[in-house]
């Protein structure tokens, strides 16, 4: 079993999350999303966030707006609609739950 399939699950698992996330604290663009994923060592690729953002959007948890650039075309801003809002603040507290529950398991203590 290779290391590397394990984390690309687990950080695949959490893009969702991190993308409402992001977009929690205002509109962005997909560049602007990548960059942040990037940043946070998230490592990923437009080939995977551009499927999820439109999925994401098609179950009305984001909706865009097209905005003019002044150094080149039309850039998309995403958004996270009232849905979205309501959807992130569930997956808040499950995240809450579940790292306490893996923090538990993890660091038991064997007797």
């Amino acid at each position: 079993m290779k290391i590397e399939n394990t984390k690309a699950q687990m950080r695949k698992g959490v893009l969702e999350y991190c993308i409402l996330s992001i977009l929690q604290r205002g509109d962005a663009y997909t560049s602007e999303i990548l960059s942040e994923l990037k940043d946070a060592k998230l490592l990923v690729v437009e080939g995977t966030v551009y499927p999820l953002l439109t999925r994401l959007k098609n179950v009305g948890l984001l909706s865009y707006r097209w905005e003019e650039s002044t150094s080149g075309p039309p850039r998309k801003y995403y958004a996270l609609t009232e849905t979205g809002q309501l959807f992130l603040n569930e997956l808040n507290t499950t995240w809450s739950d579940l790292v306490e529950a893996v923090n538990l398991v993890t660091t038991k203590k064997t007797t």
